[in-house]
């Protein structure tokens, strides 16, 4: 997406050089600095990119030839530091007027979505339930209360013709939520995805206790407020203005949006039953909606929305579409994670009456059963994957070393230090850098195991600030910084792929999926120069190496089942894995989903590593992840409503690690704290 922005900016700069007559200097002379307070999911500095807000102004900015400084502050410095003119500006603002001559607002930009959030238990289905005599004046009796964060109070005198509102006014929206599920207010005033993000991260014990209810109140405008005490605010504001008439009209607004997972991309055709697809931004997936095509052609009644994102983003706006009751995906892609303990809660539809060519005994045991419950599927795989030790052969060769077919941690560093040579761009060894319980903390998690530790233990006590943590999280740190490339922070799945098929990295731990791109010579620069190994191991072998499926399920609240079941069923069946070999070749399939693929001659002689993958994806375990006896399901993650918001929580401490911003010590003692927390709000524990 990042590619495709830039060559936008590209093809357009010079005739916005030219049109708009706004590119003086050159990009290094020309800063514009702003303060920035936290809004999450729509500004942060722990989201990508700093989140929506902060890379639109990036990008309208980029569009003439002006980079931007943002830094963040709580909002009363931030507002400070702007209305002292010590920076250019502040973001994001909120309202519309303002009171006095310290600020000038830029033109409106797409900003919150703010409405009523309530218990399920409340039976009002939606404002047409209260509504009086018009759709925006709203009735509220006295039989109702209200909470709101301070400042918002009056976006429900605006839109209710009561005398009088009970109102109970807070500090901040975290404990809206919590009178909610106590019964202490009836509605709460929010904007829906703050209130998802705040039940993923901080609440998850009550997810599936609450809704939103359409439509929003209010789609609320953002506006960058420029410091009228700034040297240069008038012309900066202008330059604003303009580059941001132009990113909405080119459509690169649009595309940021739906990078963050914060719009929907309308299908053309109103007239056919649109299937609102949310999946991630793997080559696999892309691969499928280029083939879609052939879908919809046989389907003509049927019309699909894709919503590729980010995996983090994804996690994130699927779990919250289900927080808050949001309804917005017919076909989520989930994991063996979300698999169970969704269908356990009732939010997946059960699957079965699979056409018999489908041949659902085809697909490989443990997989299917990692995306059951009680024995019931309830997800179909579209790929499977454990994982690995990728490594460069012609590197280990020039310094005569042979990668073990099952090598140690130890091992691992002492040829990534023998092979890193960053001045030639190539580095020691690539690993998950990126915040996120499925990015920096899987690969985390998989280590712990190995060097005999786990999450918890068999009473459900986090066990962080054990040796094993510590010596896994040393070595993580060790490898990644010593031998890794710059900012690895920054990098994921994704970006790691890209990095080693580019030549960049002699070594990489991470998914099976990667080794049929890597072997592609139409994708990977080192298709003929690369070897695998089993994933390293430290003092034991347990859970070395994860088992993970990325799987299509159909939501409980999708009001079109039918068709969403015709899809899921061709996308993950032996069809479409021919349909892909015609297209891209059986090296680029989707791979570890169904035993027929290992057993076709056409994808063994085409893929090399096929019965390793498959022999590596057989004997990972997930119902006994770690040597000394554990509680849980799952590998690389615990399988618990609560591991996404711990996992999530000290994936960020892992990087104020990386970023030599707390020493080992400290992130294992305050990881360990917010475990415990979280085990005792959700009564896994008791208080002591």
């Amino acid at each position: 997406m990042k590619y495709l922005l830039k060559q936008l900016v590209l093809s357009n700069y010079s005739w916005l050089c030219a049109g708009l007559l706004f590119c003086q200097g050159g990009l290094s002379e020309n800063i514009v600095r702003f303060a920035a307070s936290e809004q999450e999911p729509y500004i942060g500095q722990n989201l990508l990119n700093n989140g929506y807000v902060a890379e639109l102004v990036k990008e309208v900015y980029s569009l003439s030839g002006y980079q931007t400084d943002i830094k963040f502050y709580p909002l009363a410095r931030a507002k400070e530091l702007a209305k002292q003119g010590k920076v250019d500006g502040l973001l994001p603002f909120y309202h519309q007027k303002i009171t006095s001559n310290v600020f000038e607002l830029s033109n409106p930009f797409p900003g919150s979505s703010i409405g009523l959030i309530k218990k399920k238990s409340l039976q009002i289905g939606s404002f047409s339930d209260l509504k009086d005599r018009s759709w925006h004046k709203l009735v509220f009796t006295d039989k109702y209360k209200f909470g709101a964060v301070r400042g918002t109070e009056d976006i429900l005198s605006n839109y209710s013709e009561a005398q009088t509102l009970k109102l109970d006014l807070v500090s901040s929206d975290i404990q809206n939520i919590d009178k909610l599920i106590a019964n202490r207010i009836d509605f709460a005033v929010i904007d829906k995805y703050t209130a998802a993000d705040l039940l993923i991260n901080k609440r998850p014990h009550f997810i599936g206790k609450l809704e939103f209810m359409p439509p929003p109140l209010l789609q609320s405008n953002f506006y960058v407020a420029f410091s009228t005490k700034s040297e240069n605010f008038k012309k900066n504001i202008k330059i604003f203005n303009k580059g941001l008439k132009v990113a909405t009209g080119n459509g690169i607004l649009t595309k940021i949006m739906l990078k963050h997972g914060l719009m929907s991309e309308a299908a053309n055709d109103t007239s056919k039953q649109k299937l609102t697809i949310g999946t991630v931004n793997n080559n696999d997936m892309i691969l499928m909606k280029g083939l879609s095509k052939h879908f919809e052609a046989m389907h003509p009644n049927i019309t699909l929305e894709w919503r590729i994102l980010d995996e983090d983003i994804l996690r994130k706006r699927l779990m919250g579409d289900l927080a808050i009751a949001d309804g917005q995906f017919d076909i989520m892609t989930i994991g063996t994670y979300e698999t169970p303990i969704w269908a356990k809660r009732n939010w997946l539809t059960p699957l079965h009456s699979f056409p018999k060519e489908y041949d659902i005994d085809d697909i490989i045991e443990n997989v299917k059963k990692s995306l059951s419950y009680q024995d019931i599927v309830y997800a179909l795989p579209f790929y499977a994957e454990s994982s690995v030790t990728y490594y460069r052969t012609d590197l280990l060769k020039k310094i005569n070393i042979k990668m073990p077919l099952q090598p140690t941690y130890d091992e691992i560093k002492q040829i990534a230090a023998e092979i890193h040579n960053p001045t030639e761009q190539t580095y020691g060894i690539c690993l998950r850098g990126k915040a996120g319980w499925g990015g920096n903390m899987a690969l985390l998690s998989t280590m712990v195991n190995t060097y005999n530790g786990q999450w918890f233990n068999t009473k459900w006590m986090p066990t962080l600030d054990t040796a094993p943590w510590h010596e896994a999280v040393s070595m993580y740190k060790n490898l990644i910084i010593n031998y890794g490339p710059p900012e690895p922070i920054n990098n994921n799945f994704v970006e790691n792929l890209s990095l080693f098929a580019n030549g960049q990295c002699g070594i990489w731990i991470d998914a099976t999926v990667a080794a049929g791109l890597l072997f592609n010579p139409k994708y990977s620069k080192v298709y003929d120069k690369f070897g695998i190994a089993n994933a390293p191991v430290a003092k034991t072998s347990k859970g070395a190496n994860w088992l993970w499926s990325w799987a299509l399920a159909i939501p409980a609240s999708s009001h079109k089942k039918e068709a969403a079941f015709k899809f899921i069923t061709w996308a993950t069946s032996k069809d479409y894995i021919k349909l892909a070999a015609q297209q891209e070749g059986w090296v680029s399939v989707p791979p570890g989903t169904r035993k027929s693929t290992y057993q076709h001659k056409d994808y063994l002689q085409a893929a090399p590593f096929a019965t390793f993958v498959f022999n590596a994806i057989q004997s990972a375990d997930p119902h006994e992840p770690t040597l000394t006896p554990s509680p849980y399901i799952g590998i690389q993650y615990v399988g618990i409503p609560e591991f996404p918001a711990i996992g999530h929580q000290i994936s960020l401490k892992l990087v104020e690690v990386l970023k030599g911003r707390i020493s080992i010590e400290q992130f294992l003692k305050e990881s360990q704290d917010i475990a415990k927390q979280q085990m005792q709000h959700s009564g896994y524990i008791l208080h002591e």
